[in-house]
C-alpha cells in the first residue's frame, strides 16, 4: 500500500484511517513483545513512548509527521547501498528496550571511551578521554549494568532513574512530589533494591552524563559578576556592597548575596553532533534546503543569505551552528509573589529542520537570572558572550557521530527574539518615550495625545504620488511629504555608540540620560562579537506579543470596554484641539458635555450579540483553550485571554463576528489586519506575498488613522509596519 496517505490533510478519510491500521499492524508484527512504541504523531514527534492503542488515537487526532514515510524507528530498515529510495522491510530488527536506549545515551555522551590510544595523533578520530571522564563513564556503565534488584531483567538502576526523571519532566512534577513517589516505589520493591531514595541522590547518579551548570556570584545591585579577574573579590568595586550576606560567626560557609546560573554552551552544541538522533539533522539547512520562492525556514530569509555572503568561510561548513537567543521574565511562584520574576536566556539551533529547531526539546537554557536585571542584563551575559567569541574565533573540537570523524565546530548568533520590553534590554534602545520605535529611531513620527505619547505618520510608507498624502483633515490635519524613515546599518549604529559615554551598570547608578544619547541606554555587549555589526537583522520582535497588544487595543475600542478603550474623553478633547473629525467631538448640552458612542464602536445590543457568538464557538481539542470561559456577556468584556487565545481570536473569530455589526469602512481594514497576521504567522510564506504584506499593513494603518483617534496608536500599533 502506498504511504501517500500520510500527506492527506483529511484525517477522517478512509485512505488515512486504513493507513493508520496498516502502521499499527506493521508495528505489532515487527515488535511482537513491545507494549509501548514511539508515537510518530506531529505532537509527540517520535520522542515519547505510548501504548499502541494511544498511538492510533494520537495519529487520528494530531496526524502523522509528514516526512516520516520510512518507519525506521518502528523496525523498518533502509538499504543505503541501493540507488533506489524504496524501503526494505524484509530484514527488520525489534525496537530497542529501555536498557538498550540508556546504553545508547552513554555511548553518545562518551563516544571516545572505546577509542584506541594509538590513534591519538590522527585528526579524523576522537582523542581518548581523560581519567576523570573515564571514571564517570565507568560509574554510569556500572549503574547501567546493575539490576534494579536481584533478578530484575527489565530495568537496570540507570534505566529506572532515567525513566522516572523523564516522567518527572514530562508531567511537571515538583521535587517534593517526586521524592514522595520515589520513596513509595522503593518500599514497594524488594528490600535489597538499588533505587535512589530521593531526587538529590538520583541527580548524583545522572551527573556523569554531563550538561551541568556553573554558579557565578553577582553583585547585589547588578553592578558586576565575581567572575574571571574579579573572582577573588569580596566587595563590589563599583558600589562597595559585600559579596556575601551577614551570617553568624559560627557558620563555616558564606552565603552569597546573589547567584546566577550559567549553563555552558559548548558541551550542549557538541551533544547535538554526538547523538545519533540529531547529528544528521544538523546539516539539514544546507543539504536538504530547497531554493524556491517559499519561506519555510530561517535559511530562506535574506538575513541568512546576507550572512553567508559576508562570511563565506563560516558558511562553507554546514556543521557550523547558527543560533538564535531569546529571553523573557516569568513568575515561577504564580500569584504568590507579584514582584518576583526569573529571567532565563535560551539558545536554539537553526541548523535543524523547521519542525525541530523551535521545539522545546532542542532549546538550550544558557543563563538563569533570579530577578529582573533591567539594562544590567549585559552584566549577566558576560560568560555567554565570552564563550560565543571563542566559538567564533577558535571553535571547539567535536565528534560527528554521523561521519565518525572529528571536526572544529564554530557557532554564531544570528539574532535575538524578544517581546518589546525585553527588546529594550537586549538592544540597548529604550522602547519608551517619543523615540520608542527601535527601527525608526529619532525619525519616528510621535506626539502627545490624550495624556500619552502616540505614533502616527504611517502615510510616509505610501508611494510618493499616493492621494492620501495630500489629505489633511481626514488624518492629523497635515499633508504628508516626508519619505519613510531610513534604516541604520550595524556599522553606523556601532560608530554612533562608540562616540557616547554610558554610566556603569547597577541599581545605584543615576539613570539620567543626556539628550545626545537619544534613546540609547547602554552599548549592547553583543557588539563585542566580531560579526554582530555586519548582521542585517540583529533583533526580532515577538509577533505573538505584538498581536496580543494590538488585539487588546482594537477589541477594547470597538467594544467600548471601560479601561481598555482608547476612545476616551481625553481622546475626544484631543480631536477638538487638533480641529479634525467634528463628528467625534464632545456633545455639549448647556453646561454639560458627554461622549456619544462612536461609529466604530458597537451598540449595546450588537455587543451582546457579538459576545454570545464568541461564547458559542467550540474549537477542536488542542486548537485553542475554552474561550467561552473568558467571555462575560452581561459585563460586556473579556477576562483572562492568553496570547494564543488572542492569536486565534484575531485570525478566526473577529473577521466573522463583526461583519454585520460595524460599518463596512471599519470592517474592511480589520479583516485585512486579521489576514495580515494569519499570513505572517503561517508555517510557509512566499517571498512574493511578503511584498504584498508590506503594502497591506501600510494600508491598514492609514485607514485606521482615518477612523480612530490618535490616542489609538500606541507603540505596538506602530511596530506592525516593521514586522514584514
Amino acid at each position: 500500500m502506498s504511504r501517500r496517505w500520510i500527506q492527506n490533510p483529511n484525517r477522517c478519510a478512509d485512505e488515512y484511517l486504513d493507513g493508520i491500521e496498516e502502521f499499527i499492524e506493521f508495528a505489532r508484527r515487527h515488535n511482537p513483545s513491545a507494549t509501548r512504541i514511539r508515537c510518530p504523531c506531529r505532537r509527540c514527534n517520535n520522542t515519547f513512548w505510548e501504548t499502541i492503542e494511544n498511538v492510533g488515537f494520537h495519529l487520528v487526532r494530531n496526524g502523522m509527521i509528514e516526512t516520516y514515510s520510512i518507519w525506521n524507528l518502528h523496525g523498518e530498515q533502509v538499504d543505503h547501498a541501493s540507488s533506489s529510495n524504496a524501503p526494505r522491510v524484509d530484514n527488520v530488527e525489534p525496537i530497542v528496550d529501555p536498557n538498550d536506549q540508556v546504553m545508547g545515551i552513554i555511548q553518545d555522551a562518551f563516544p571516545f571511551a572505546s577509542t584506541n590510544i594509538n590513534q591519538e595523533g590522527e585528526d579524523d578520530v576522537p582523542t581518548p578521554i581523560d581519567s576523570a571522564e573515564f571514571e564517570q563513564y565507568e560509574k554510569l556503565l556500572k549503574n547501567a549494568n546493575q539490576e534494579l534488584y536481584p533478578g530484575c531483567k527489565s530495568f537496570s538502576v540507570l534505566t529506572a532513574i532515567v525513566e522516572l526523571m523523564h516522567g518527572k519532566i514530562k508531567y511537571r512534577m515538583s521535587n517534593l512530589c517526586f521524592d514522595y513517589f520515589l520513596g513509595v516505589f522503593k518500599r514497594m520493591l524488594p528490600t535489597d533494591n538499588c533505587l535512589p531514595k530521593d531526587h538529590k541522590h538520583a541527580q548524583k547518579v545522572l551527573h556523569g552524563l554531563g550538561l551541568g551548570y556553573e554558579k557565578i556570584h553577582a553583585c547585589k545591585n547588578n553592578c558586576m559578576l565575581f567572575y574571571k579577574e574579579h573572582e577573588t573579590l569580596n566587595t563590589c568595586p563599583i558600589c562597595n556592597e559585600s559579596r556575601f550576606k551577614m551570617t553568624s560567626q559560627n557558620r563555616t560557609t558564606k552565603i552569597p548575596q546573589k547567584v546566577m546560573r550559567y549553563l555552558p554552551l559548548k558541551p550542549r552544541l557538541q551533544r547535538l553532533y554526538m547523538s545519533t538522533h540529531t547529528a544528521t539533522d544538523m546539516r539539514w539547512h544546507k543539504e536538504k534546503w530547497v531554493d524556491d520562492d517559499v519561506m519555510r525556514h530561517p535559511a530562506d530569509g535574506e538575513a541568512w543569505k546576507e550572512f553567508d555572503r559576508t562570511f563565506p568561510e563560516f558558511a562553507a561548513d554546514p556543521r557550523n551552528v547558527r543560533l538564535g537567543l531569546a529571553t523573557d521574565g516569568f513568575n515561577p511562584y504564580g500569584i504568590l509573589n507579584q514582584h518576583h520574576s526569573t529571567w532565563p536566556i535560551f539558545a536554539f539551533p537553526y541548523n535543524l529542520p523547521p519542525w525541530k529547531c523551535m521545539k522545546k526539546e532542542y532549546m538550550m537554557m544558557t543563563v538563569l537570572i533570579t530577578e529582573d536585571p533591567g539594562r544590567s542584563i549585559d552584566v549577566y551575559l558576560r560568560p555567554l558572550v565570552d564563550e560565543l567569541k571563542d566559538l567564533w574565533t577558535n571553535g571547539v573540537r567535536t565528534f560527528d557521530k554521523s561521519t565518525g570523524r572529528m571536526f572544529t565546530l564554530r557557532a554564531a548568533v544570528m539574532w535575538t527574539v524578544n517581546d518589546f520590553p525585553a527588546y529594550a534590554m537586549v538592544s540597548g534602545w529604550s522602547t519608551k518615550g517619543y523615540m520608542a520605535c527601535p527601527v525608526c529611531k529619532e525619525d519616528v513620527t510621535s506626539g502627545w495625545h490624550a495624556g500619552k505619547v502616540c505614533y502616527l505618520g504611517h502615510r510616509r510608507w505610501l508611494p510618493w504620488d499616493h492621494e492620501w498624502r495630500e489629505k489633511d483633515k481626514e488624518f492629523d490635519g497635515n499633508t504628508e511629504r516626508r519619505l519613510r524613515p531610513r534604516e541604520w546599518s550595524g556599522d553606523e549604529i556601532l560608530e554612533q555608540l562608540n562616540r557616547l559615554d554610558f554610566a556603569p551598570f547597577g541599581k545605584t547608578v543615576s539613570r539620567t540620560r543626556p539628550s545626545t544619547h537619544l534613546n540609547w541606554t547602554h552599548k549592547p555587549m553583543f557588539f563585542e562579537l566580531p560579526y554582530w555589526s555586519k548582521l542585517k537583522l540583529r533583533h526580532n520582535l515577538d509577533v505573538m506579543h505584538v498581536e496580543k497588544n494590538v488585539f487588546d487595543t482594537l477589541v477594547g475600542t470597538i467594544l467600548d470596554i471601560e479601561g481598555k478603550t482608547k476612545d476616551t474623553i481625553k481622546a475626544r478633547l484631543d480631536l477638538e484641539r487638533m480641529g479634525i473629525r467634528r463628528g467625534l467631538w464632545m456633545n455639549r448640552d448647556s453646561d454639560k458635555a458627554r461622549r456619544d458612542l462612536a461609529f466604530f464602536s458597537m451598540k449595546p445590543n450588537d455587543k451582546k450579540e457579538f459576545l454570545k457568538f464568541v461564547s458559542s464557538v467550540k474549537f477542536p481539542d488542542g486548537y485553542a483553550s475554552n474561550i467561552a470561559r473568558c467571555v462575560n456577556v452581561d459585563g460586556g468584556k473579556f477576562t483572562g485571554l492568553k496570547s494564543h487565545d488572542c492569536h486565534v481570536f484575531m485570525q478566526r473569530l473577529l473577521p466573522v463576528g463583526i461583519r454585520h455589526l460595524l460599518p463596512e469602512d471599519v470592517v474592511k481594514p480589520i479583516i485585512l489586519l486579521s489576514r495580515f497576521f494569519s499570513q505572517l504567522t503561517a508555517k510557509t510564506l512566499r517571498r512574493t506575498d511578503m511584498f504584498q504584506l508590506r503594502h497591506d499593513i501600510v494600508q491598514v494603518l492609514c485607514k485606521f488613522e482615518m477612523i480612530f483617534p490618535p490616542a489609538f496608536f500606541t507603540s505596538m500599533m506602530h511596530v506592525m509596519v516593521h514586522l514584514p
